[in-house]
């Protein structure tokens, strides 16, 4: 399927579990693939650069109560326990990622950046057409997001060299399946700094 306009219509970044413990030596609870950190570091360049186009981000973290009640069946296999509340991984690594005073943080109980959160509201809010995935997991959060974000008539469009996943065949596998709606980093920084000029 040939590739479409990464853009259309105003943005809005997702910035999607991409917490302190990626920068942190604690156990995560979810296994990752090598080179995982470096990749999400990457991440901050497209926060930065949608920052500088006025495209507001919305920061979503995966958190969990400590009697573990609102966990969903998918816990197990690969994962443990992971994103609960008090730990010290479990925060949106706002520093890290340079979240600015007017993003938004929304907090959500599944994979899922649509279910059981306030996002398709935000998202109408600030009229967004295109939601740029920016995020974690690419067969996971990122996979549910896209996929979900579709049903909503969201075009997502996902930075292949700024998401990572649980293992390279995972993460390749999910990358194939999106294939249409993706770009590098440095294609969508370009295609974010032409639409601010085009809007001015």
């Amino acid at each position: 399927m040939p590739r479409q306009t990464q853009i259309v219509g105003r943005a809005a970044l997702m910035v999607t579990d991409i917490r302190k413990r990626v920068f942190m030596d604690v156990t995560a609870g979810i296994p990752v693939m090598p080179g995982y950190r470096d990749t999400i570091e990457l991440a901050r360049g497209i926060a930065d650069t949608a920052h500088a186009c006025d495209i507001p981000g919305i920061f979503f973290q995966e958190i969990h109560r400590r009697t573990l009640i609102d966990y969903g069946p998918g816990l197990g296999g690969s994962e443990d326990i992971h994103c609960l509340e008090g730990g010290p991984g479990t925060p949106v690594a706002s520093e890290e990622m340079g979240r600015a005073p007017g993003d938004y943080v929304v907090h959500k109980r599944r994979y899922s950046c649509f279910f059981g959160t306030e996002t398709e509201i935000l998202r109408k809010g600030l009229k967004a057409e295109t939601m740029i995935l920016d995020a974690g997991m690419t067969d996971v959060c990122v996979h549910s997001a896209f996929v979900e974000g579709d049903q909503h008539d969201c075009r997502c469009c996902v930075v292949i060299d700024c998401v990572g996943s649980t293992s390279p065949e995972a993460h390749q596998a999910e990358l194939t399946a999106r294939e249409c709606l993706q770009a590098g980093a440095e294609t969508l920084i370009a295609a974010m700094s032409a639409e601010k000029i085009a809007a001015e």
